[in-house]
């Protein structure tokens, strides 16, 4: 056939490839999503990015010459109640309720076999329904405690309506989310914290998996086995001390058993796990064989895990009274467990209930610690705790959707109903309530600190400092298009000392050692003392920030020091002075390990 003049056939060719190519990268978003291969890898998991910082990094003006670092241009509050009103925040209920009705105005509140639910147990006299409970109108009703510890079938008895209270932890409740907020009548209103988890969940290691058998840390589960119980608050438990020890959770490999004690059994059957998260006494049982380690218990990470109860949004919406009495009975409640006589009744009725020995049942009470009215009020009410609903709601919704476990955050404000709380805060008798979660924090150099026992964990966190400087908040002069205007020289500074606290807040029985450091850019040059020196000053004002920040915070929790030049961030890397400018923040266990 005679040549035309027109295109060839390896014309059309190139410009098919050049088309789909030009239509690929418009569908690149949707061909390769956001932490796909091929993709610039996810930035670390921290709990700094729950709130990630927007301000731009400034470019600095050189420091002032004469200093112990070089010059270098790279680049607070007290107690403050929330103001809203919860009726403004919390979803509105509509159509008809759907809950089985009140038989002999008995409702019907789910538990599992746990410590934290002795108060109510007291209270009521056992599984019930026989007591009668009282309304602040003087109306009577009472309650029938339903034993229900597989969370998933007592979610789906609470969403059918066969029961009007849920029970959870409240790093679990996101997980309930994904179907509880299909139907607003089913919503949770969480009115009441019932204690902390304080020793019952622990996390047990095999010495021969760590670096110094003599002291793990959770460094040393990186590339390891992990077993534990799934959609649990061993989860929640491991993965927060994971992060806050600089191990991402797809450097470990877990493996999922059906509840915390099956995940004990199979440690202790399989030698390749180097670790289980569980529940006591199996934590205990396995720490006394010497070839493990008890590595940290809620004993020590004492504010992480709170047990709450929640009431469908239409019974609350129905029986607002009713939920009002139940407060105040658990929390009498409390009040009974603290005679040696109530312990043992208490003991008594869980026996019956759990169907577990009731010197067992007594020895258990230990494992929780029940929040009085004044704990509540730091729970629900005070923006500034460190370890406040907001914070560990906010914390499991973070932790949870970067595993995949959970889609789109709800509102803590939508769940979280301290109308109650706050009402009872108007009578003598809660008003005087007063925190009894204190720990007592004996003086102790950072020296002897280290000489006891290992750290926990270390938490490497980024506080920029100028050069020269320890100030947090330094500000320099910044010129962009002709202008000139003051800037943070770290503007993430508040989000560190936020996810500092917060570490604090939750590890609340255990020393925070808080280690500064400087660049190596004058050594030789400069006396070491006045490079230790200025070290010292930058931990210690990290350390009176955090304490201004979060008032509830004991002082005496933290230990400051300065390490100087002598550790730097990347001992491969040296040179990176920035990144050597820097605080460390380790955590050691309250008394040494025995």
């Amino acid at each position: 056939m005679a040549d035309t003049g027109g295109p060839k056939a390896s014309f059309y060719i190139a410009l098919g490839i050049v088309v789909l190519a030009l239509v690929a990268y418009g569908l690149r978003g949707y061909l390769f999503p956001a932490g796909s291969e091929g993709q610039k890898p996810a930035e670390p998991l921290s709990l700094t990015n729950i709130t990630p910082p927007t301000a731009a990094t400034p470019q600095p003006t050189p420091a002032d010459a004469g200093g112990v670092e070089a010059p270098d241009t790279a680049s607070i509050t007290t107690v403050q109640e929330y103001s809203f009103v919860p009726s403004e925040k919390l979803k509105p209920v509509t159509g008809v309720s759907n809950y089985d009705p009140l038989a002999d105005r008995t409702v019907k509140f789910a538990l599992n076999v746990w410590a934290g639910w002795a108060p109510i147990i007291a209270f009521n006299e056992g599984k019930g329904p026989g007591k009668l409970w009282k309304t602040l109108g003087g109306e009577d009703f009472k309650v029938e405690l339903v034993l229900i510890d597989d969370p998933v079938s007592m979610r789906d008895a609470y969403a059918a309506g066969r029961l009007h209270i849920g029970w959870a932890t409240l790093d679990m409740l996101p997980l309930f989310m994904e179907e509880l907020q299909k139907d607003n009548r089913i919503w949770p209103r969480v009115y009441q914290q019932v204690d902390w988890s304080n020793g019952g969940d622990g996390i047990v290691v095999r010495r021969s998996a760590a670096k110094d058998p003599n002291r793990p840390t959770i460094a040393d589960l990186r590339g390891k086995k992990i077993v534990l119980a799934q959609n649990s608050p061993s989860q929640f438990f491991v993965l927060n001390a994971l992060i806050s020890g600089g191990v991402q959770p797809g450097e470990v490999e877990f493996i999922y058993t059906a509840d915390a004690f099956q995940a004990a059994a199979a440690f202790n059957a399989d030698p390749s796990l180097a670790a289980c998260v569980s529940w006591a006494p199996d934590i205990y049982n396995l720490t006394d064989i010497p070839a493990n380690h008890l590595l940290v218990t809620t004993a020590t990470a004492n504010k992480l895990i709170a047990d709450v109860w929640f009431a469908r949004a239409d019974f609350a919406k129905d029986h607002p009274d009713i939920c009002e009495g139940i407060v105040r009975g658990i929390f009498d409640g409390m009040e009974m467990l603290k005679s040696d006589e109530g312990r043992q009744n208490a003991a008594a009725q869980m026996s019956k209930l759990y169907n577990i020995p009731a010197t067992d049942c007594l020895a258990m009470l230990g494992d929780a610690h029940s929040t009085n009215y004044a704990e509540n009020r730091e729970f629900f009410l005070n923006q500034n705790n460190p370890a406040n609903f907001e914070r560990t709601w906010s914390t499991a919704y973070y932790l949870y959707r970067h595993i995949g476990k959970v889609s789109t955050p709800v509102a803590f404000d939508t769940v979280m109903d301290f109308s109650i709380i706050k009402k009872l805060g108007d009578e003598p008798k809660y008003a005087s309530s007063k925190n009894e979660y204190i720990v007592q924090f004996t003086p102790k150099t950072v020296q002897s600190i280290k000489a006891e026992s290992g750290e926990i964990l270390t938490k490497v966190v980024r506080i920029h400092f100028f050069p020269n400087s320890f100030e947090l908040h330094k500000k320099i002069t910044v010129t962009e298009g002709g202008r000139s205007e003051e800037r943070l020289y770290d503007p993430n500074v508040d989000f560190v000392l936020e996810e500092i606290g917060q570490l604090a807040g939750q590890y609340g029985a255990a020393r925070i050692v808080i280690e500064g450091h400087t660049d190596s850019s004058m050594k030789g040059q400069v006396p070491p003392a006045a490079v230790k020196e200025l070290s010292n000053n930058r931990a210690n004002a990290v350390k009176e920030a955090l304490v201004q920040k979060f008032p509830s915070l004991d002082p005496s929790q933290f230990s400051a020091t300065g390490m100087g030049w002598d550790v730097p961030a990347d001992p491969q890397n040296p040179q990176d002075h920035a990144l050597n400018r820097r605080v460390e923040v380790k955590v050691y266990p309250l008394e040494a390990a025995s």
